[in-house]
């Protein structure tokens, strides 16, 4: 081959491979505006959606929505009641959901990775993350709430527990996964026993994944209206007696919603904001508590 030929070759090549880069960056800049586009997209209905919320429900707060009960049609009162029984079934179904995820969590990590029960275990776990929740507030309706023939506030806890488990169950065991197996074999080495390895290393190591994971089940289940219609129901009137309806947030808020008064909508709007201010700001408690860590 001449030098000529050759010159012509590398020439042929150069030409092919500024023809590739050249389709590479056009694709690049087509998946980079579609990218750019579907987050404005989303962005818009965000922001959108906060500003009506922080809008309307400023404009239905005052001291009465925090320390008056659920008023009838045309009157005045405010929603203390109702956060009164979101704040207590939230509180217990996270201490009932919290203890039982994180131990399954520890044995799916820790004791029985790759055994039927885990199998099994992961697989049921699974479903119920992605069951809707009218799922579970109709099976608590059907296991509970028919047999003793009355709502109540423990069906309404026992519903929301049955949301936090898996989620803090997928949280811990993932988290416990990422602890490096160094750290494990160091401590066995020193003669450390298992339940002191998974107490004092691997599970300290995790804490922030942990915790993290328990506040995002908090938030989750803060806003969940279709369980809590078929087991707590509501009440207009304050109780502090899980054996009875209970009032709740999120279900005060789609009853007042769909209703006519102009009174009742402006206190759901209220409900509205206080919810997602909540949430809110548990979720950046956990990012946070994940960033510090």
């Amino acid at each position: 081959m001449t030098t000529g030929e050759t010159l012509l070759r590398a020439a042929a090549l150069d030409e092919v491979r500024q023809a590739k880069y050249s389709q590479r960056k056009l694709v690049n800049r087509v998946a980079l505006t579609l990218s750019l586009m579907a987050m404005a997209f989303g962005l818009f209905w965000l922001f959108w959606i906060l500003f009506e919320t922080v809008r309307l429900g400023v404009g239905g707060l005052s001291l009465a929505t925090l320390t008056q009960m659920t008023p009838p049609p045309n009157d005045e009162g405010g929603l203390a009641n109702a956060m009164y029984g979101s704040f207590l079934m939230v509180m217990l179904a996270t201490f009932v959901g919290t203890p039982i995820g994180i131990m399954a969590g520890i044995y799916l990590a820790e004791f029985d990775t790759k055994g039927w029960l885990a199998n099994v275990t992961r697989f049921v776990n699974d479903i119920l993350l992605s069951a809707p929740s009218i799922v579970i507030g109709l099976f608590v309706y059907a296991v509970v709430v028919s047999r003793f023939k009355s709502f109540s506030g423990w069906a309404g806890v026992m519903a929301l527990a049955l949301i936090v488990i898996p989620v803090v169950i997928r949280t811990t065991e993932n988290m416990l996964q990422l602890v490096p197996s160094g750290l494990r074999e160091a401590a066995y080495a020193l003669g450390a026993p298992k339940w002191k390895v998974i107490l004092s290393i691997t599970l300290k190591s995790a804490r922030a994944g942990v915790v993290t994971g328990v506040m995002l089940a908090i938030a989750r289940i803060a806003g969940e209206t279709a369980p809590l219609l078929f087991t707590a129901l509501s009440n207009q009137f304050w109780t502090s007696s899980l054996s009875e309806p209970m009032a709740s947030l999120p279900v005060t808020i789609f009853k007042f919603a769909m209703s006519p008064y102009e009174n009742w909508q402006k206190l759901a709007w209220a409900g509205v904001f206080l919810i997602t201010v909540t949430v809110l700001g548990l979720n950046i408690i956990a990012r946070v508590v994940t960033r510090a860590r």
